[in-house]
């Protein structure tokens, strides 16, 4: 049965058209993650905790 022959009422949810929405939080990517302040606080600690015990280990051992 072609769509065009099916009242819009009766188009199942699989089958229908829903544009998504720009402003979901799936939708904005990667990017838009990193660009949060508390996630970037956050990588920059560990980042900074790696590189102390690289350079504990590289030149204090």
């Amino acid at each position: 049965m072609p769509l065009a022959e099916v009242p819009f009422a009766e188009v199942p949810l699989g089958r229908a058209a829903v544009p998504p929405d720009p402003l979901a939080p799936e939708g904005r990517g990667c990017l838009f993650a990193l660009s949060q302040p508390p996630l970037m606080i956050f990588l920059g600690v560990i980042g900074a905790l790696l590189l102390f015990a690289a350079v504990h280990d590289l030149y204090l051992l």
